[in-house]
């Protein structure tokens, strides 16, 4: 049985009620009023921020380096000046992306060896097609209208030159983090065939504006965030500096000097060398000399971890067998000769 509310609980309910209440108080339509110090978060449950805005912006200085390299590279192959520049990082889900997108498109469906799942590289009609034109030898007369067609087999292999300069490119980027191993598997037409995830799942889309001349286009990259989900430490602020090229910490350099020092290595002094033949092995006995060529007054060789580095004479340092170095830094790759 439900509880019995008292008299005062009823009265608190109904001043609770009162457009009139004081601040901080329910209105009628059920919300608090502004009390000075209340901040209000917009949040939509349809679109869950799983990404971390610090793992957002290893994505944006990530793709920066990119756009850069991809550029410079785009512009080598077309003989022409192709500017890359990154526009946005947002994440969204894979629907929204998809119908996003034009109808006909070069929707490339990547396939990755160092990620558990599939990526995509999206280049618009306006894109590649003034692209395709410049391959072919065109350029002079770019058209602004992209054909609303999809791709032809001879332009699909064009098409592919760009993604593959593409994949390497991002290889590089994304070498400090994981060796991406990016390979073509499917190129569509109309993106709508394609689910690599289901609809409602969170992705990061980076988009990249490519400029050529008076020609502009869209270059979209989807990450689904099931797919970087295993690396998501390494894209956190905290660890991020980790993978970036440091400065030399004199403190470490000191350290790692004195631990070199430290270590053992194995020095061996060939004191001469010859050949006999098994015969004459068998027939040795205590007591025989073996002839070499070696004078007594020459050099023999001082290896250090079957490295020749120096040289020197062979002699006695109070009371014991040592060697005299002469000379030394001769950093050959042979090693010593069985004696």
């Amino acid at each position: 049985m439900a509880d019995v509310l008292s008299q005062s609980e009823v009265e608190s309910l109904l001043a609770a009620l009162d457009p009139g209440g004081e601040p901080g108080s329910l209105s009628a339509t059920g919300e608090r009023g502004d009390t000075g110090n209340t901040q209000i978060n917009v949040y939509d449950f349809k679109r869950p921020e799983r990404v971390s805005k610090e793992q957002m912006r290893a994505f944006q200085v990530l793709h920066e380096g990119f756009s850069r390299e991809f550029g410079a590279a785009l512009s080598s192959m077309l003989r022409n000046i192709v500017e890359v520049k990154l526009i946005s990082v947002d994440q969204l889900t894979y629907s929204e992306f998809v119908f996003s997108l034009e109808n006909p498109t070069c929707f490339n469906l990547l396939e990755s060896a160092g990620l558990e799942g599939h990526v995509i590289l999206d280049l618009s009609p306006s894109l590649i097609f003034p692209i395709i034109d410049r391959l072919l030898g065109g350029g002079r007369n770019l058209r602004h209208n992209a054909p609303a067609r999809p791709l032809t087999e001879i332009e699909l292999r064009l098409a592919t030159r760009i993604t593959k300069l593409a994949m390497k490119t991002l290889t590089n980027a994304w070498s400090s983090i994981v060796d991406l191993g990016l390979r073509v598997s499917q190129i569509e037409s109309n993106p709508q065939l394609v689910q690599i995830v289901p609809p409602n799942e969170v992705i990061v889309l980076v988009s990249f504006e490519v400029t050529m001349g008076d020609i502009r286009g869209i270059m979209n990259l989807c990450v689904p965030y099931n797919v970087i989900e295993p690396l998501s430490s390494k894209l956190s602020s905290d660890t991020w500096s980790t993978y970036t090229k440091q400065d030399d910490d004199p403190e470490h350099q000191r350290l790692l000097q004195a631990s070199v020092k430290s270590a053992e290595v194995e020095i061996l002094v060939n004191l001469a060398s010859t050949s006999l033949t098994t015969g004459e092995v068998s027939n040795l006995a205590v007591g025989d000399v073996i002839m070499t060529e070696k004078e007594v007054v020459s050099e023999i060789d001082v290896f250090i971890e079957d490295r020749l580095v120096f040289r020197g004479h062979p002699g006695t340092h109070r009371g014991q067998r040592a060697v005299r170095i002469t000379s030394g830094n001769l950093r050959s790759a042979a090693g010593p000769d069985s004696s």
